[in-house]
Formats: structure tokens, sequence, C-alpha cells
């Protein structure tokens, strides 16, 4: 009788003891898959966070591209891109200074009437690229150059020639700024001497050709929408 009472007993621990158990790993069944359904939930978000910011990233570069394209657009009459350097150089325009010397008034009345000309190309360029991208910022970059014939002064030199040419074109009325009509600009006067990479070759000091204007523009980084 004892004995059948103590198995009994055994058999009703044993059964509480698995009860418990079974719910023990019922709640932590439940628990792991709470956790894991949530764990997929946020594996999903970050994806989906993953999949917009690449959309929006490939937007971005597909814009910065198309305003890129738009400042390629200058009026081949008057320049020449070249696709390596991403520069505009003055097409079928003989630039021909003083040795040494700055002077606008250097070049003959016809070639400086071509240069205002060629401003207005630049300027009616970035009007559209304005038009077209209102969000978009550029950078008008001027820069002489100077021949490789070891004057000191050529930095300079290509300097004050590119400010002569920005001052020329002012006194035109050709403004790259809100006097132009021009919200979104930054013009800057560079002079790269004889260093620059973007030269004529040969490059040697009877090469004339290196005594020229370069026009860079550049869309600046910011916001693209």
């Amino acid at each position: 009788m004892k004995k059948n009472k103590k198995e009994s007993f055994f058999w009703t621990s044993y059964s509480d003891l698995m009860t418990s158990m079974f719910f023990i790993m019922l709640v932590l069944f439940v628990v792991t898959v709470a956790l894991l359904h949530k764990e997929m939930l946020k594996i999903g978000e970050e994806r989906e966070a993953m999949r917009i910011e690449r959309d929006v990233t490939l937007a971005q570069i597909n814009k910065i591209k198309e305003i890129q394209e738009a400042t390629q657009t200058i009026d081949t009459t008057y320049f020449r891109f070249d696709e390596n350097f991403k520069r505009h150089t003055l097409r079928n325009i003989e630039v021909s200074f003083k040795t040494y010397s700055p002077d606008i008034k250097d070049i003959p009345k016809d070639v400086r009437k071509t240069l205002a000309e060629a401003g207005k190309a630049i300027r009616e360029s970035l009007l559209q690229a304005q038009k077209d991208n209102p969000d978009a910022k550029f950078l008008l970059i001027v820069e002489g150059q100077t021949s490789n014939d070891g004057y000191v002064r050529n930095y300079e030199l290509s300097y004050e020639r590119a400010l002569s040419l920005v001052k020329f074109w002012s006194s035109q009325k050709i403004y790259f700024d809100e006097a132009g009509g021009i919200h979104n600009c930054e013009v800057i006067i560079s002079g790269s001497g004889k260093s620059s990479k973007f030269r004529e070759l040969p490059d040697n000091k009877n090469n004339a050709k290196n005594q020229r204007f370069v026009i860079h523009i550049i869309p600046k980084p910011g916001e693209i929408k």
C-alpha cells in the first residue's frame, strides 16, 4: 500500500514537472517567435531603408550627370569641350596679348567682339542650366594660361589676363550673377601660368596657343532634388 502511494506521488510529481516544463518551453517558444518576428520586421525595415537610400542616391547621381551634361552645351561656335579634362576652350578665337601684358585692349577689336559673344554664350548656358535645374549651384572658373617661356611672373600674368577678360565682359554688360539674372553661380578667376595639365603640345615658349583662356563650369556639391 505504501509502495503504491509512493508510486502515485512520484507520477503525480513527475506529471506536474513535465507540465511545468512544457509550459516553460511553450513560453520560450512564443517569446522566441515574437523576437524573431520583431527581428524580421527590423531587417525588412532596414532593407527597405537601404533600397530607398539606393534609389535616392541613384536619382541624385543621375541628376548630377544631367547637370554636368547641361554645362557641356555652351555654343560650339565659340567653344570646344575637352571630354578628358571636362573644360571648355575658345574655338577659332586667337587671343593675342602683347608680351607680358594683361591689357585686353592688346587684342584686336574684332576678336574682342567675338569674345563678347562667347561671354554671352556662357551666360545663356548658365541661364538654361538654372531653368532646367533650379536647385543646382555652379562654379564658373575663368582660368588664364601662359606660354612656357620661363617668365617669372607667369602665374600673376595668367591671373591678370583672366581678370581682364571678366572685367571686359562686365564692361559689355555680360554678368554671371544676379545682375545677369543668374542666381546660382559663383565666379572664380584663376591663373595657372604654365603649370596646368591641360596644355597644347608642344608645350614650349614658341607655342602661343597656350596663351589662352580656359572655362570650367562645375556643379557645386549640395542638395540635389
